[in-house]
């Protein structure tokens, strides 16, 4: 498997997706190669906060080393609920920054290779061919892409500071990777309202999760969520003061949650309203595998 880079900059940067393809070799992808740092370097751009401690590059690679270490004996997909809500905590980055495509280009290929090839290669197939990562995983869509969906997942279900629900998201592989794909699931509530039925045990499995996410899709199109579960009027305040503070910030705790920026709660009354609603819909929705379990146990009766 590809080994820890040698080569480090002190700062994070930007890769563009053509400088990124070059280096998506199918020795990268099967972990038998590394990325040759020095000229990677070369030809990255520096971040336009370079003089900011949020770009210091040192931070990020321990905490990723501490996630490739502290579950180097499970399943890797297991490091996801841990990394996701640390991860967004340290890098301190603005929406706006998180859509610069360049910046995860950087962090799978500049920092953290090893990673990216340690959580997502493949199984190893029985026809023998080599176990491989996906290309998108290093260079792709943010739903995709290794660092950027853990980022986007966090931001997306935080509770105001509260990352608690990011970790219920991350620890359910099909809700993270379905729930990313949902144009409404930007709106708090409705991300809020998922949570709370996967906590419940209302969704529990790939299945219900996949159903769950299509009966909520199929039903904005004609209920505007915002209108019957309004949300928090957002402030940018506790945003901008928590990426300032990032100046004194200490490192994330690795055992308890950090906190992120301290902005107001979701409504309780609006994730109420949806948690009902969309209880609802899920009683009625095509769960894949459900009617023939039900007919089974009509058959047995």
């Amino acid at each position: 498997m590809t080994d820890k880079p040698n080569h480090f900059p002190e700062r994070l940067a930007l890769l563009a997706d053509l400088n990124a393809a070059q280096y998506l070799t199918e020795g990268l992808l099967t972990g038998k190669e590394d990325v040759p740092a020095i000229a990677l370097n070369k030809i990255s751009e520096p971040l336009p906060h370079t003089a900011e401690s949020r770009a210091e590059l040192e931070p990020v690679r321990d905490l990723i080393d501490d996630a490739m270490h502290g579950f180097r004996d499970g399943k890797p997909t297991a490091a996801d609920a841990w990394l996701a809500p640390r991860l967004h905590a340290t890098l301190r980055i603005s929406r706006r920054e998180a859509a610069d495509r360049r910046f995860w280009n950087y962090l799978a290929l500049g920092v953290a290779p090893d990673y990216v090839v340690w959580r997502h290669l493949s199984e190893p197939k029985k026809d023998g061919e080599l176990p491989k990562v996906a290309a998108e995983r290093f260079r792709g869509p943010a739903n995709k892409q290794a660092f950027a969906r853990l980022w986007w997942a966090a931001e997306l279900f935080r509770n105001g500071s509260d990352y608690a629900p990011v970790v219920t998201v991350c620890t359910n592989q099909d809700m993270l990777n379905t729930s990313l794909r949902l144009d409404v699931i930007d709106h708090r509530p409705t991300a809020q309202a998922m949570v709370r039925l996967i906590d419940r045990g209302t969704v529990r499995t790939g299945r219900d999760v996949n159903a769950l996410a299509a009966a909520i899709n199929a039903s904005a199109a004609t209920l505007m969520y915002d209108v019957v579960a309004p949300d928090a009027e957002r402030d940018g305040r506790p945003l901008r003061a928590w990426i300032e503070a990032a100046e004194s910030a200490p490192a994330v705790p690795r055992r308890a949650l950090p906190e992120g920026p301290g902005e107001e709660r979701v409504p309780e009354t609006s994730v109420s309203a949806l948690v009902d609603h969309f209880a609802e819909l899920f009683t009625e929705a095509p769960v894949r595998g459900k009617v023939v379990a039900d007919d089974a146990k009509a058959d047995e009766a």
